[in-house]
């Protein structure tokens, strides 16, 4: 499935609205798994908002990432830190996208698939000196 099939205006049009977000976490350096719960929201500015409730461990409360994503046309959009960093450059027009992002020593791997029309997965894989961790994650349309 493409983002051409989903939305003809490109991976902006096909992010916009609401979303709701299911995300196991697996630390496999310290053996502790956990979840997010919870909804997304990318803005008309491709402003990214998430918010739910972490579990992890003995630890249960809210959480909160907020992100932008910046157009650069068609199907390519650069998704920068709340602060304005870089992160990764997001390429969408075959359905899946995959980019690294190096952090210090550590290095952050990210692959993603569209689902379906109102659907898409995200896989990043933390590793490093003092990581190694997963975090898989199910995005779908709040249609509510």
């Amino acid at each position: 499935m493409t983002v051409r099939e989903e939305r003809e205006g490109g991976a902006a049009d096909f992010l916009r609205g609401r979303w709701r977000v299911r995300r196991r976490i697996v630390d496999h350096r310290n053996g502790v798994e956990g979840d997010f719960v919870g909804t997304a929201e990318f803005g008309d500015d491709l402003s990214y908002h998430e918010e739910g409730e972490l579990r992890w461990g003995d630890h249960r409360g809210p959480a909160t990432r907020s992100l932008r994503y910046i157009d650069r046309g068609g199907h390519v959009l650069d998704v920068k830190f709340a602060d304005g960093r870089d992160f990764y450059r997001l390429h969408l027009s075959d359905g899946g996208w995959s980019a690294e992002h190096p952090c210090s020593a550590d290095t952050y791997v990210v692959a993603g698939r569209i689902t379906g029309p109102d659907s898409f997965t995200e896989h990043w894989h933390a590793t490093g000196p003092a990581k190694d961790y997963e975090l898989l994650t199910d995005y779908e349309r709040d249609t509510r």
